[in-house]
């Protein structure tokens, strides 16, 4: 049996996918395929570093060391090709946590940073709460397929009040993996108007279909001394309750902004588990991934085909990254509210609505395929009962 088609109770296990679905959506008894975690265990090597960890009995205080540095500075080079040094490498409890810490240590209350809708939602959340104004460049769906606006972007890049701009690098929700043309290009108009470039970039190793992910900050030194990286092995491996993400800023200004802030906040280090995660994923996680990377395709596949066939009306925005699948609803001529109203009330499914991603996510749904292919099935019928 293939390890991926096994299927694992997940209620009482604190988690939010399955034990808070009711505090959430108001309704019980519905398949939860929203939050972007997946329904599979960590690899092996994982769960065995853990459990001999955990065996030890002592849990005093530990540090993200050389040992944890080493990992990711290896990946980063043998999975993308980009060499960064171990003084680059910071820590971090969780990607959005980096990301208010970016804002707050290089801008100021009132300085505006750029997103790019429809994206992720705690981008406009982070960026709301710590009194920074948003200034959005909208993404432009043409053919199926998320393209940046450039004239819009250096337009808005040009107002001095534009201190910070976060990219989703893979972006989430539409799937989309930047090219190298396009990164380029990017990050020179923001190095050129000095605009320091935050690229979440946590989708990065769940390249589907042979897609390549480039890294913006190892295009050149001048990106890297613009940018700040953010990565996790926690939606690579499923390690998300681990809370352990890793920052990479190349330039030592923008680092000691960075560091500093982290310890005006009390920020110390990694839990011990999270260090312990981390260091098994990135040093044996590969073949696992290797095998999931084709069971998420498959099932990307199965969601294309269903889809066209008995639910002619909705599209797929094919995603050529993440185990998210960004549905397009518009179609069926339904408001966000009647669309969710539908899924829950007739299909029972829970799904991400479109809304919730800013403009350009009107009439839209993400569905989360990082699950057992029986699942995955489930969900689509339930898709197709919600809009019969």
């Amino acid at each position: 049996m293939n390890p991926f088609d096994q299927t694992t109770d997940r209620y009482n296990t604190q988690s939010v996918k399955w034990d808070y679905t009711e505090e959430i959506f108001g309704i019980k008894d519905v398949l939860p395929m929203w939050v972007a975690d997946m329904d599979f265990k960590a690899p092996p090597e994982v769960i065995e570093a853990l459990e001999k960890r955990a065996s030890h009995g002592v849990y005093g205080y530990t540090s993200a060391g050389a040992g944890a540095k080493k990992a990711v500075q290896t990946w980063m080079k043998t999975r993308h090709d980009w060499d960064i040094t171990q003084e680059s490498i910071l820590f971090s409890s969780g990607i959005v946590t980096a990301l208010s810490m970016s804002i707050q240590s290089l801008t100021e209350p009132g300085d505006s940073v750029i997103i790019q809708s429809p994206v992720y939602h705690p981008f406009f959340e982070m960026t709301e709460k710590n009194n920074r104004t948003i200034v959005n460049n909208q993404l432009k769906l043409l053919n199926g397929k998320y393209e940046i606006d450039f004239a819009d972007l250096e337009k808005k890049l040009s107002d001095p009040r534009v201190k910070l701009m976060l990219l989703c690098n893979p972006h989430n929700p539409g799937g989309r993996a930047w090219t190298m043309d396009e990164l380029k290009k990017l990050g020179e108009l923001c190095a050129e108007h000095h605009v320091i470039v935050v690229s979440d970039e946590i989708h990065s190793d769940l390249m589907l279909y042979g897609h390549k992910h480039v890294p913006l900050a190892s295009i050149s030194k001048e990106l890297a001394d613009h940018s700040i990286t953010c990565m996790a092995p926690s939606k690579t491996f499923n390690l998300a309750g681990l809370q352990s993400s890793a920052i990479i800023i190349p330039n030592k200004e923008l680092r000691t902004k960075y560091e500093d802030f982290q310890k005006r906040q009390g920020f110390f280090t990694l839990n011990t588990f999270g260090i312990t995660g981390l260091e098994a994923a990135y040093t044996y996680g590969a073949p696992w991934l290797e095998n999931l990377v084709g069971y998420l395709e498959e099932n990307v596949n199965t969601v294309i085909s269903f889809i066209s066939e008995k639910l002619p009306n909705l599209k797929v925005i094919k995603p050529e990254s993440t185990y998210l699948v960004w549905i397009d609803c518009r179609n069926l001529l339904k408001t966000d509210a009647e669309i969710k109203h539908a899924l829950l009330e007739k299909g029972k499914l829970a799904l991400e609505e479109g809304s919730k991603y800013g403009p350009g996510g009107e009439g839209f749904v993400r569905m989360n395929i990082g699950c057992p292919r029986s699942m995955v099935l489930e969900g689509l019928n339930r898709l197709e009962k919600a809009f019969s």
